[in-house]
């Protein structure tokens, strides 16, 4: 199986003498889903911002070992040529002050792209893939902010999707929603993952289990275990990782 991801031994600091990421090893799979879980403060989050160079933002941050994205070096990469491969959605939803079409084609204008004929294709396509274009057909030029959450979320990751990327990173993405928006989001990242492959971070272990294919456990700076996701849950490795799914700790 390709990897998308290919990391050896990544020691991450925001600067100082402590690391807050210490000797990650891990292979992230092509058109999978890894899911990261742990407590909160475990490292999941930084880990996660390390794979398209976000964490570049802490003034004062260092790292040493290797990130390879599909054989390249990250830390040789364009920040910005990475982040068009690598996209991110956030907490949040943090759809822009424009209207919903404008917030897909933002992306996309700032690469270059201004003919109208093309952004629309790319604006209808990329609604498309986030399953939002029936609701969001006849409102394209609508503020965004007049949605409700979990359609935000839905239009970010079709902003997203705008860049054509081939990683998406997802920083609990479904922690701001109620239930049925964090399924419609589920029930997509299921379908994105036969064209891109997604690495999910969440603090909901049962939505690992549901849509995850690999589960990393992060706690205290480290990554206990990486497993396919049954048999983690299943039977973990280590007894960290047991207790920590079995309620336990954390």
């Amino acid at each position: 199986m390709k990897q998308a991801f290919s990391i050896e031994h990544l020691h991450f600091s925001y600067g100082g003498s402590s690391w807050a990421l210490k000797d990650i090893s891990m292979e992230i799979p092509e058109h999978q889903v890894t899911a990261l879980i742990g407590p909160s403060g475990c490292g999941k989050s930084t880990f996660l911002r390390t794979l398209n160079r976000m964490s570049d933002f802490s003034e004062g941050s260092h790292s040493t070992g290797t990130e390879k994205l599909f054989g390249e070096e990250i830390r040789e990469m364009d920040p910005i040529a990475l982040r068009r491969r690598v996209g991110m959605v956030f907490q949040q939803p943090n759809p822009f002050a424009k209207s919903i079409y404008d917030n897909v084609a933002y992306g996309p204008k700032i690469a270059g792209i201004h003919n109208r004929r093309q952004l629309d294709e790319i604006v209808e396509r990329s609604l498309r893939q986030a399953a939002i274009w029936e609701e969001l057909k006849d409102r394209l030029y609508k503020s965004a902010l007049s949605l409700s959450g979990g359609q935000q979320q839905r239009l970010c990751i079709a902003r997203t999707l705008a860049m054509s990327p081939e990683v998406i990173l997802m920083d609990e993405p479904t922690s701001a929603l109620d239930p049925i928006a964090t399924s419609h989001i589920e029930e997509l990242i299921l379908q994105l993952k036969k064209d891109y492959t997604i690495v999910i971070v969440t603090h909901n272990m049962q939505q690992a289990m549901r849509i995850s294919d690999r589960t990393g456990f992060f706690l205290l700076g480290e990554l206990v275990e990486c497993e396919k996701t049954e048999t983690l849950f299943s039977r973990p490795a280590q007894k960290k990782t047991e207790e920590y799914i079995t309620g336990r700790f954390g």
